[in-house]
């Protein structure tokens, strides 16, 4: 995303995912819908809903692949065929700890050395959970790429009340991925439009924290 905004397939990305955390069925079956028509393949968007069980749980994922399913079917009856999409390539056998470790040091630009710190250091087995799962088993899968997944991400958790901190490090992720802030800002815009007013609100304020912390960072 080289422009400074949003095309109409990471628009979508951005309304499915709020849409998905908020559990507002009627708005996801609409933007599911449109995603589709703006290019999105059946895949991509089957890779979405799985990466956000991770981040709104399992009971939001599961109902915004079912209403997926029925959006199929419907388009299906009304003579509609979409883009089915690519499977993604088989990733190498391999310690997964260390290719999530990986992973995650490229999106945070920070190498991880030492002991286990906070969360990490007092239960080391999400810590496990996050690099083996999240960040290898799901990043590592190439039918979206590292930005989008930042994307759909800082979607979700713009959504989500009560999770500033994860939505202010994974800005940062996502900046770090090339995502601008005109971007973010045209995303959360979108949300306000979505989901709500205070949402959009509450994301734009830490955007302004990430940015203010990186333009201080950089002198």
């Amino acid at each position: 995303m080289e422009n400074q905004e949003l095309d109409h397939k990471n628009q979508s990305l951005v309304a499915i995912s709020a849409l998905t955390a908020k559990g507002d069925i009627t708005g996801l079956k609409a933007s599911l819908a449109k995603g589709l028509d703006a290019g999105l393949t059946i895949s991509e968007i089957k890779e979405e809903l799985v990466q956000l069980y991770a981040y709104c749980g399992f009971p939001r994922s599961l109902n915004a692949v079912n209403a997926f399913m029925a959006v199929l079917d419907d388009r299906k009856g009304k003579g509609i065929t979409d883009e089915e999409g690519r499977d993604a390539s088989r990733v190498a056998d391999g310690n997964k700890y260390e290719a999530g470790k990986k992973n995650l040091q490229t999106l945070t630009g920070i190498e991880e050395t030492g002991p286990k710190k906070g969360a990490n250091g007092f239960a080391p087995l999400i810590d496990t959970f996050l690099k083996e799962h999240l960040f290898a088993d799901i990043f590592n899968r190439d039918i979206l790429t590292f930005q989008e997944r930042e994307l759909i991400t800082i979607s979700t958790l713009a959504t989500l009340s009560g999770v500033e901190p994860q939505l202010q490090a994974h800005i940062g992720m996502g900046m770090n991925t090339g995502l601008t802030e005109q971007q973010l800002k045209r995303a959360f815009l979108l949300i306000g439009t979505t989901i709500g007013k205070i949402e959009a609100d509450s994301a734009l304020e830490v955007l302004a924290k990430v940015v203010e912390a990186r333009n201080q960072n950089n002198k």
